[in-house]
This record gives C-alpha cells, structure tokens and sequence, in this order.
C-alpha cells in the first residue's frame, strides 16, 4: 500500500516538472550571448569568436522553437529523446543527404534548379520523418506535425550556419575581405525567416504523413502524402526563387494556411476523403 501510494506521488512529481526551460528565457538569454559574441568580434577583431557568433545565431530561433514545443503541451507518445534526436541527428544526416543529392541532380541555378533543391530537401526530411516514427504506439496529427518541425529546424539551424560562414566572404574588387556585417544581416534575416520555412514545411508534411498513419494505426503511403510533398517542395522552391521581402510573406502566408488548419482539425478526415455513411436499418 505504501508503495502504491509513493508511486502515485511521484509520478505527480514527474508531470509537475516542466521538460524544458521557459522558450523565452532560452530566447533571451541565447540573443543576449549572441549580442555578446557579436560585439566582442567588432571590438577586439578575434577571429576565434566567430564559430559562436555562427552557432548562436543560426541555432537560437531553432532552438527556441523545440523548446517552447516542449515546454507546452508536447504529445505523450514523443520522448523528449526522440525530439532531439530529430532536431540533431536528422538534421545532420538530412543535410549530408541533401548536399549530395544536389550535388548529383542539380545543374546550375535558376527555375528549374531551385525546384529540384526543394523537391530534393523535401524529400530528404521526409524520410528521415518516416524513419523516426518507426516504433512509435500511436499516430496523432500533431504528434507528426511536431516531429516534423524538429526535422525541420534542425535542418535550418545547420544550413543556416553554412550561409552565415558564407557571407563571411565578400569580395571587392580583386580583394576577399572578411565582414562580420555581412555575417549579422544573413543570420537575422535567417533567424527571422526560420519559423516560416524548413520548420513549417517539415511540420505540414509530417502532419500528414501521420494523419494517413493513424487511420490503420501504421505508417503507409497514400495519395494525401504525395500532395503534401509536393505542395512544400513548390513552397521551398518558390522562396528560393524570388528574393524579395514582399514575396517572403506571401509564400509564408501561403504556407500557414494547411498548417493551421491541420493543427486545428487534428484527426479529423481531411478534404475530399471519402467517409463512411450511416446505413439504415429498417424494421
């Protein structure tokens, strides 16, 4: 009985604890030590700072964003462990994979080239949605959408930190010359873009990969899965093709449409699914 009874206590214990720390503090606190970092290299020049101003500036928002998935409601049948897994590990391996595939497939950019980038990338962070989700017990819509936006997010912070080390390189005249200003734009931009691009895109398409997963309790393929693919691969070419803030908002306007209204209806059978209908039953 007693044992009973100190199971019961601490397993109120357990759910009183938070998972993470408040998002806004690990936002606060993570803009600050960029502020920092960023400022020690204007002042005293010292290129070994610059790896920090990198990482924080291109993990902050990402980070911020598992966090505060954490921190609020987070789906019982996705461990903490399986969400940092999603954000590290498959944002590493989905970048690599990326990075070769593009390098193999794409020619050049342009139209073409920045479609096959988004139908590449979207394809990558797919599969590596579908292979975190192998063993779990159940499939929620938001539970997908969530493992979904780790995928996403930490494929963002990374491929953010190779364009930030990128704008570190300017070339004027026949001069490379370094700017740290350069540097700070790109990363604000990025910060700034972060929600509204791999994290959102990754969130729709787990979204529905695992709406289709929950009706047989499995993972499997269907028509719903294909449209979503390629919806998001023509979302992320369209905000590589056209540069301008104008266009940033509508695409991400564009995108906020299915991922609200998956949030919202959950599980609930998506348009044009055929439902069952009621038969009648005559005495």
């Amino acid at each position: 009985m007693n044992n009973s009874s100190s199971s019961q206590v601490a397993l109120k214990n357990l759910k009183g604890q938070a998972w993470a720390p408040r998002w806004w503090v690990v936002l606060l606190i993570g803009l600050a030590l960029w502020g920092a970092a960023v400022g020690s290299v204007f002042v005293t020049g010292d290129l070994i700072v610059l790896p920090t101003v990198f990482l924080l500036g291109s993990f902050l928002v990402p980070v911020t964003a598992v966090v505060w998935y954490l921190d609020h409601d987070p789906d019982p049948v996705l461990s903490p462990r399986r969400i940092l897994s999603a954000f590290l590990i498959a944002g590493v391996l989905g970048l690599l994979a990326a990075a070769f595939l593009e390098y193999w497939l794409v020619y050049g950019p342009g139209l073409r080239g920045n479609l096959k980038v988004g139908l590449i990338e979207e394809f990558v962070k797919g599969v590596a949605i579908v292979v975190l989700a192998l063993g779990l017990r159940s499939y929620t819509t938001r539970a997908g959408m969530a493992l979904g936006a780790a995928v996403g997010f930490g494929f963002a912070a990374l491929e953010s930190s190779g364009y930030a080390l990128a704008a570190l390189f300017v070339v004027q005249g026949q001069h490379l010359t370094l700017s740290l200003s350069s540097v700070v734009f790109t990363e604000l931009i990025r910060g700034v873009l972060a929600p509204f691009g791999h994290g959102l895109w990754s969130a729709i398409l787990g979204g529905v990969i695992f709406h289709a997963a929950a009706r047989k309790g499995q993972l499997r393929p269907a028509w719903s899965i294909l449209v979503a693919y390629l919806g998001v691969s023509l979302l992320h070419g369209a905000f590589d093709i056209f540069g301008s803030v104008t266009a940033y908002i509508v695409i991400s306007i564009i995108g906020l449409v299915p991922l609200l209204y998956l949030w919202l209806r959950q599980d609930r059978g998506l348009p044009f699914m055929r439902r069952p209908q009621p038969v009648t039953v005559t005495a």
